[in-house]
């Protein structure tokens, strides 16, 4: 005869019903110790002792000052999106009509928004930006209303250069250069080492508004296909580096967009080295560098650079405030020359949005900040993938990312990505069709997710789509 359970594990028991029940979700957070005690009438150590169990079973995991949440079971995700087999010849890009489109519908107010890489403004620390505006211009200071030209405000880049060592990077102010957001960092940096017709090697799938700025400049893309949780592929870039006259390479080594994979350490210092010995620099975009989901803040490349090729750019449009236009680029070598472009592009970024993001930082409230949403989009992330799980048919593959907040979904073959964006729309629902991530057309079946907010109305739009993708499939047959 078997020992009667114990108090714990019949709790744990309990509990792992409701999560199978979908009481409660992947992604969500479970009542607190204490909660559980009071709600099931038993001590604080056997909920303690049962939440240790449904850890080890793999039904739930904690999270440093934030409770416990519920695991998605690794039996149950979805397989991760195929890595492209990239074209062998460089492309020119031209994708600006759809583009726009694109950016067209995430101002509309109508339509759900899936398809823009926006921040919840909810997760924005808007009353205390709002606060330091508020104050710079009670203060009537003659310094906000002055140009800041080329490196920018002084304690801005002091306040980066603290936040980054923890990547790695040991930098002074004057190493650092503010821009008007990561976009035109990258322009920036993509006209310091390019000339038009060069060839940039790029991730495939890549933000295309990355895409964007090459086109502007008359670059040619050269595709290298990416591993959905490691990003480029070396072995591919090596060749494509033996067989094309490559003047850069473009990576986002932490959390790219749209795939949100995360380079492991020793492959950042593998690339690194490999263009070191091609002497080709390297442009790393690290905007969603500090919306990470594991237990530090990950190297940059930019932290293994011997010979000063690394052009390392971030923003705080994505944690702060996209609105304020702030970012910034350490070029190494190149830093005077970007310098000069900064000055004859747009003279210098607004004082008055150097400042405040300056403030902010030297509160010491960032850090708060960002332990919130870090937490808040790797929720909104798990909710989302758990009902592109329920709602969308068999053959979809679904990133996993390691921060940021997008997803990336391949849908089966026969579903064309541009005609259900056109669908979406129909129905009040905007996404990002894959076509827009490549120069080349390889992704024609994917759509990419902006996972930064999940509620009732966004779970069913998700059974929206997922209802027209079955359609569509179902056609094909």
């Amino acid at each position: 005869m078997e020992p009667p359970q114990l108090k714990y594990e019949s709790l744990a028991e309990r509990l792992a019903d409701l999560i199978r029940q979908g009481v409660y979700r992947p992604g969500e957070r479970i009542p607190s110790v204490r909660e559980m005690s009071r709600q099931q009438g038993v001590s604080m150590g056997t909920v303690v002792q049962a939440y240790v169990l449904l850890e080890a079973q793999g039904w739930i995991e904690a999270r440093p000052q934030s409770g416990f949440y519920v695991r998605q079971k690794v039996d149950e995700i979805l397989p991760q999106p195929q890595p492209p087999s990239s074209p062998p010849d460089p492309t020119e890009v031209s994708l600006h009509e759809l583009v726009m489109l694109l950016l067209r519908d995430s101002q509309n107010q109508n339509l759900i928004q899936l398809g823009a890489a926006l921040p919840n403004p909810e997760y924005l620390p808007l009353e205390k930006i709002n606060r330091l505006l508020i104050q710079a211009a009670r203060q009537g200071e003659a310094a906000i209303h002055r140009y800041q030209f080329p490196p920018g405000l002084d304690k801005l880049r002091v306040q980066i250069a603290r936040r980054i060592v923890a990547a790695g990077c040991n930098l002074a102010p004057n190493d650092i250069l503010i821009t008007s957001g990561g976009i035109e960092a990258i322009d920036l940096c993509l006209r310091a080492v390019c000339r038009p017709g060069d060839i940039v090697a790029v991730e495939s799938p890549i933000y295309f508004g990355t895409l964007q700025t090459l086109e502007v400049q008359g670059l040619r893309a050269l595709e290298i296909p990416c591993h959905p949780n490691e990003g480029m592929s070396l072995d591919a870039l090596a060749f494509a580096l033996q067989h094309n006259q490559v003047r850069a390479v473009l990576v986002s080594s932490n959390f790219s967009n749209p795939l949100g994979s995360q380079m492991p350490d020793e492959k950042k210092k593998a690339l690194v080295d490999l263009l070191n010995r091609h002497e080709i620099p390297l442009i790393e975009n690290d905007v969603f560098g500090e919306i990470y989901f594991g237990g530090k803040r990950p190297l940059v490349c930019k932290a293994f650079d011997k010979k000063e090729l690394v052009l390392l750019v971030s923003s705080f449009s994505k944690d702060i405030s996209p609105g304020l236009r702030v970012g910034w680029v350490s070029a190494g070598q190149f830093q005077q020359q970007v310098a000069w472009l900064k000055s004859t592009v747009s003279a210098a970024s607004p004082t008055l949005a150097q400042y405040v993001i300056a403030e902010f930082l030297a509160s010491g409230g960032y850090d708060q900040h960002l332990r919130r949403i870090r937490r808040e989009y790797a929720r909104n992330i798990e909710l989302m993938s758990s009902a592109v799980m329920r709602y969308f048919p068999a053959g979809t593959r679904l990133s996993r990312p390691a921060g940021g907040f997008v997803l990336w979904v391949q849908l089966p073959e026969s579903v064309d990505a541009l005609r259900l964006y056109k669908v979406a729309l129909s129905v009040g629902i905007t996404l990002a069709p894959g076509h827009v991530f490549s120069a080349s057309g390889q992704f024609n079946h994917f759509i990419r997710l902006n996972a930064a907010e999940f509620n009732y109305l966004i779970e069913k739009a998700l059974e929206t789509l997922g209802n027209i993708v079955k359609g569509m499939t179902a056609e094909s047959h």
